[in-house]
């Protein structure tokens, strides 16, 4: 039996089965390509609300929050939005847990003047019932609508500037937090670039403190938007965060969960294909086949039908970066799988779903972004493809977007990417004057579309990966203009996608695939770091 969190060495015993958009692709890896399972789930906390009490009574470096409260004072309570986990955790969230106790607490402590606010930045404003599934009925039906709303980052007067870093960056955030007398944040931390000074910073920001790093130039300077310690990105929110918490206080609140994605009886979509049992193995082919013949639409309406049963393993309180110090540290204790070794060939399936596509089709600009962007990034050490490898990824790339969400992203798209792909170009002709558009910032600021601005932030967000890679191969896609467009080949199936990859690839490559999902990350090794042996012969530890 091999362990899930092994590299398993494949050796043709069962096909693996690969994400295809919200389908399932059974596809024949080469002998000896090493294939990345997720690790099992971490153990869930036996008693979660006791653990929430301890964390905000016990805080790190800070005072119990209890402490902090005072009858008359003002207090905004900012929560992470619907863009994690993915897919969304099954009643009670965490965050309705959180939110349960510290509401109890405040009350107690003669603290009346509270609002609730979705820290959604960018992000398309929730609807009721998506807020609803996260704080609970109690809440929601006591807070919503006026004490209980999406941040709005266009609203007239919505924003105040509260000061600059040392490296010009703006720290704006929302007004309501700003002329609070305490805020408070309640984080579910999904995967390690979430939480941090990134909850605040960004999450209640406007454009002119997003535009400090929410650009190619810093982009490009992110070597892991997965290790915060690599990532450029991370460095200038925090030099914002800093600026922010020397003008107001922020008591964090940080939950971690398990990579539990799959309810019973779909478990055994994590394991390891030659793991599974012939009931399984069964039950899997009926899947796929069930999958093939169902229209898109009804596909997508059952996965967001089934939210996940995430167990939470960890909460932690107090000040932001002391905080977020353990969080990391459980965050990778569940995600990361250690490889030696970096690959040509790096081969990935792309599940249909992303932080920006809840209850809507993965269009053609996530696409790119899951692939050169979250997909590409799922590291920390070194890439996983070799400086100018290929990745080969699997997904229909069909040219389909929701108009409600992504109404801004059609542009972009099919008016203003064809004239160009370079990142930076694109930042300085035409980023401004579409982050303007005034029917796009009403569809973001009264609908649920995301701002016009987000486009371009998406196509920054696959610099990294561009840069790095040399050739990126899709499989399956059903038209050829999409792939192009994004400067991607295709190829009609895996054997000819590794055909292609082998012309540019050393005589005898080294592959590696990913089985995702779900979620998990590679700690990857070089062949000479830390006195690890080859590649091709993994210490015993990893098999």
């Amino acid at each position: 039996m091999s362990h899930p969190c092994v590299v398993t060495i494949d050796s043709r015993s069962a096909p693996r089965t690969l994400f295809y958009g919200d389908q399932l692709m059974d596809v024949d890896l080469p002998t000896g390509t090493r294939v990345v399972y997720p690790k099992p789930p971490i153990a869930p906390l036996k008693d979660v609300d006791a653990a929430i009490r301890y964390a905000i009574n016990h805080p790190e470096n800070s005072e119990p929050l209890y402490a902090l409260l005072k009858p008359g004072m003002k207090v905004t309570i900012a929560i992470d939005d619907i863009s994690l986990p993915l897919p969304p955790m099954k009643r009670p969230d965490i965050r309705e847990r959180v939110l349960t106790i510290v509401l109890d607490l405040l009350s107690d402590h003669g603290v009346d003047d509270v609002e609730l606010i979705i820290a959604t930045s960018f992000h398309r404003r929730m609807k009721d019932w998506e807020i609803r599934h996260i704080v609970g009925d109690k809440i929601f039906d006591r807070y919503w609508p006026k004490k209980l709303y999406n941040h709005d980052a266009e609203a007239p007067d919505g924003l105040v500037e509260l000061g600059v870093t040392d490296h010009g960056e703006i720290v704006e955030i929302n007004r309501r937090a700003a002329e609070s007398d305490l805020i408070v944040y309640v984080n579910l931390n999904f995967v390690p670039m979430d939480g941090g000074h990134k909850s605040v910073t960004v999450g209640l920001c406007g454009y002119k403190s997003l535009q400090a790093h929410h650009n190619p130039k810093v982009m490009r300077n992110c070597h892991s938007y997965m290790d915060p310690g690599s990532s450029e990105l991370n460095t200038s929110i925090v030099r914002q965060g800093k600026v922010l918490q020397q003008k107001k206080k922020v008591f964090t609140i940080e939950t971690t969960i398990n990579n539990r994605m799959f309810d019973r009886p779909l478990e055994f979509l994590a394991k390891n294909e030659d793991d599974l049992s012939s009931v399984e193995r069964a039950a899997l082919r009926a899947l796929k086949l069930t999958l093939d013949k169902t229209p898109q639409a009804l596909r997508q309406k059952v996965f967001d039908a089934v939210p996940s049963p995430y167990g939470v393993t960890g909460v932690w309180a107090g000040e932001t970066e002391a905080v977020h110090e353990h969080t990391l540290r459980r965050g990778y204790e569940q995600y990361l799988v250690p490889v030696v070794g970096q690959a040509d060939i790096l081969v990935t399936g792309v599940p249909n779903i992303s932080p920006y596509n809840i209850h809507a089709y993965l269009n053609p600009l996530l696409v790119q972004v899951m692939v050169n962007g979250y997909l590409f990034n799922l590291y920390k050490g070194a890439p996983m493809v070799k400086k100018g490898g290929t990745m080969i990824v699997l997904h229909p790339c069909t040219d389909k977007f929701d108009n409600e969400q992504h109404a801004p992203y059609i542009e972009f798209v099919h008016r203003i990417l064809p004239e160009t792909r370079d990142a930076m170009e694109l930042h300085k002709r035409f980023e401004r004057k579409f982050a303007a558009n005034p029917a796009y910032v009403e569809m973001y600021r009264s609908g649920h579309a995301y701002h016009p601005a987000h486009a371009f932030f998406m196509w920054y967000w696959g610099e990294a990966g561009r840069q790095h890679v040399g050739r990126v191969i899709v499989v399956g896609a059903d038209n050829e203009y999409i792939p192009k467009l994004m400067g991607w080949e295709t190829a009609r199936t895996m054997d000819e996608a590794l055909r292609m990859a082998r012309t540019t690839a050393p005589p005898q490559p080294d592959i590696l695939a990913l089985h995702i999902a779900p979620m998990m990350m590679v700690e990857m090794f070089t062949d000479k770091a830390r006195g690890l042996p080859s590649a091709s012969e993994p210490p015993p530890s990893f098999r």
